[in-house]
């Protein structure tokens, strides 16, 4: 009986979590059935809306800035490709990139 104690509560943690988890997907499906409330929606129209908002892209100020070592990541990775290049090379030039500054 006391091996099966981790067991269950490490299920029980992880079913727990799920609830509280909430996910950018369920953000936006959200905000944008709020919208679609708010402008008293209704069948197709309502089905059109939800579709266009879930597809756009997020504004902006959604969007989470990024670390300074996340902007060098994303610089090193545009000039590595750039410069089109692959396998031990790109590997090289990513580490020598990553370590400038």
């Amino acid at each position: 009986m006391k091996m099966l104690r981790v067991p269950l509560l490490m299920i029980g943690l992880l079913l727990c979590s799920q609830g509280f988890a909430a996910t950018a997907q369920q953000n936006k499906m959200t905000t944008c059935n709020a919208d679609a409330t708010a402008k008293s929606l209704k069948g197709d129209e309502r089905k059109t809306f939800m579709s266009t908002c879930l597809k756009a892209a997020p504004a902006a100020n959604d969007a989470k800035a990024l670390t300074p070592q996340q902007e060098k990541m994303k610089t090193c990775n545009a000039d590595a490709k750039t410069k089109a290049l692959a396998g031990d090379a790109r590997k090289t030039f990513m580490s020598e990139c990553l370590k400038k500054k």
